[in-house]
């Protein structure tokens, strides 16, 4: 009889772990929030996250902390189970729109109760499927359409995004990712990627790692710190002649001018030393104003910001870990 009963309670023992351990992640959900843009854009996003629907319940909100596209996504992740929701915030600073996401989340007071009859007058709402796979076909996307790629800053209304603020309807617990892109060690790679593709003499190439940028001095600063940590994987890969980081501060005009005469002259003084300039777009998607700033100057570049990549997928996928810790 011993040596029946056992096997029988290891069995029910395993049966139990194995039940908890499905239980403790299937109501796991996870929404990547992204600022959104073209078509091409936002489908540069959905296509980075795609390996990561197979193991995770996930969903997309495009629009920079908005409350539609924010309601949406976690409703269509409560719908699938979800009643635990990391949220990973795939933007360049991890500054940007931070308190304003953990009040429409509830996690922090500040956001008005949802007016109902408010809620969408200016929402331009589609939804985008991921990929072929049974998983990725779940995977859709609350976004607004818009091109954050405009040389002139543009209103964010114009641009097609609402942004609404008001606390969310949700019975979910979140955790918030703190750290942006430009913290991200994984970006180092995507930048080693980047130039050694374009590089075909170092030592007479001068490199510009060229970001956004924020409208604060103390918070540009920090930017430029952060990428310029990312930048050391390329300083110790490739003897460039010069490895550049600068930002454009392109939302802030006066700040703007003198950023672009900065990356302008470094671009031409390559060229009048008898070298060439690489530009690297440290963007989540695209080359932004960028050709237009540098009209005119020789330099060579992919136009390809941060993605596509499977480092930023990496990044996602340790933030998804990190914040489930949490949870």
């Amino acid at each position: 009889m011993k040596n029946m009963f056992r096997p029988t309670l290891m069995a029910l023992s395993l049966a139990w772990s194995l039940t908890t351990t499905a239980q403790e992640t299937n109501d796991l959900g996870v929404l990547v929030m992204a600022h959104g843009g073209s078509p091409e854009w936002n489908q540069g996003v959905l296509d980075t996250v795609a390996p990561l629907a197979d193991e995770h319940t996930l969903e997309v909100a495009f629009g920079m902390a908005d409350a539609v596209s924010m309601q949406d996504a976690v409703t269509r992740l409560e719908q699938r189970g979800a009643s635990r929701i990391a949220v990973v915030r795939l933007f360049i600073s991890g500054e940007s729109w931070y308190e304003r996401t953990e009040q429409i989340l509830g996690m922090k007071e500040g956001a008005p109760p949802r007016d109902d009859h408010s809620v969408g007058a200016s929402h331009a709402h589609e939804n985008a499927s991921v990929g072929a796979s049974p998983a990725r076909d779940r995977l859709q996307a609350s976004s607004h359409t818009h091109s954050p790629d405009t040389h002139a800053p543009t209103p964010m209304a114009a641009m097609g995004h609402s942004m609404e603020f008001w606390q969310i309807d949700t019975d979910a617990r979140f955790a918030l990712s703190k750290p942006g892109l430009a913290e991200a060690q994984e970006m180092g790679d995507v930048l080693l990627a980047r130039a050694t593709a374009l590089s075909t003499n170092p030592a007479q190439e001068d490199v510009l790692i060229l970001a956004h940028g924020p409208g604060d001095d103390a918070e540009n600063e920090r930017w430029l710190a952060y990428i310029d940590a990312r930048a050391e994987v390329i300083r110790a890969a490739h003897q460039f002649r010069s490895v550049k980081v600068a930002t454009l501060r392109e939302d802030w005009e006066e700040k703007r001018v003198a950023a672009e005469q900065e990356v302008q002259a470094f671009v031409a003084n390559s060229s009048a030393t008898g070298g060439t300039a690489i530009v690297i777009p440290y963007r989540v998607h695209g080359f932004g104003p960028y050709a237009d700033v540098l009209e005119g100057l020789d330099y060579v570049a992919d136009e390809m910001g941060l993605i596509p990549h499977e480092g930023v997928t990496r990044w996602i996928s340790a933030q998804i870990e990190e914040l489930h810790a949490e949870l």
